[in-house]
């Protein structure tokens, strides 16, 4: 199922790539995040690779970690792999068909890319595959509580102006689906997790323009091709400022964020016990009495 024009997203992430410096101040803090959880795992990584590394924020901080040798960035936007050349090993890469060897990367690293993916499965079981036994998987995404202000906003008016409504914000995947989707894709030990950065706006024009600056403007397959109406989004500016302005008059809005952790199998791995299986009782250990239920594991 095609959601997303690939061609609309690499167009767009171009044409913002000259001024984007002005406006990467979401991908920077997604790429501390990330470089924050990996602080947190002991091994070092000899071949590692980047998925939509556009600005090289995240790669700059895999570097200076230590725990990454060499690290290869990709990006879907020709124009940015050259840019990040400059740096080590780039190459163009669609998220949508990845071009590595099975099993021959031992780690693969991401923040805000896979958002724009039409088969987000297909691209994860893609990593797995790519990934040596117990190699890591650490990705971030845009999650399904993401600008939901300025899709309230833009569904209103566009009924009343329009009289009909067009997918104006892109569908976003939500915490338990991407669960889920790491345990499909054949994933050891998935971790999904979620945090929000708030920003506010003087209005919501301002928003508007740093999503265009970002390269992340509407890219949904089934948008309407006709140029929107200026009275259309003069409305959802209005009906944005009356429903969530704060008392300052400034206009919230919300990028979560879903960090998707996981491993590629290993025979080595510490796996869960059978339910029923253990020896030693949690009373046992707390000096309680255990008191049973009348249910026994299925």
């Amino acid at each position: 199922m095609h959601v997303f024009d690939r061609s609309l997203v690499r167009r767009r992430r171009e044409r913002a790539r000259p001024g984007y410096p002005g406006f990467a101040f979401l991908e920077e803090a997604v790429a501390e995040r990330v470089a924050e959880r990996l602080e947190d795992i002991r091994r070092r990584f000899p071949l590692a690779v980047e998925l939509g590394a556009r600005s090289g924020a995240l790669g700059r901080l895999l570097r200076a970690s230590g725990k990454v040798d060499t690290l290869i960035q990709t990006d879907l936007s020709p124009a940015w792999a050259i840019a990040r050349a400059a740096d080590g090993p780039a190459a163009a890469v669609d998220e949508e068909a990845l071009p590595f060897a099975d099993g021959s990367l031992d780690a693969v690293f991401g923040a805000l890319s896979l958002h724009w993916v039409n088969d987000l499965p297909g691209t994860l079981a893609q990593v797995r595959r790519a990934l040596k036994p117990d190699g890591l998987m650490l990705l971030a995404m845009l999650g399904g509580e993401t600008l939901v202000e300025l899709r309230d906003a833009l569904f209103e008016a566009d009924s009343e102006v329009t009289g009909g409504v067009s997918p104006r914000v892109s569908p976003f995947a939500d915490l338990r689906d991407a669960a889920g989707l790491l345990q499909r894709a054949g994933f050891a030990l998935p971790v999904a997790d979620a945090d929000t950065i708030p920003v506010t706006y003087a209005t919501a024009f301002h928003l508007m323009r740093d999503l265009r600056g970002m390269g992340e403007g509407n890219s949904v397959l089934e948008r309407s091709r006709r140029p929107a109406r200026r009275a259309l989004f003069a409305r959802a500016a209005e009906i944005y400022a009356e429903r969530f302005a704060g008392p300052d008059g400034r206009v919230p809005a919300r990028f979560q964020v879903l960090y998707l952790t996981a491993w590629a199998p290993s025979a080595d791995q510490p796996k869960a016990l059978r339910p029923g299986s253990a020896r030693n009782s949690l009373a046992g250990a707390l000096g309680g009495r255990e008191v049973g239920t009348g249910d026994t594991p299925g």
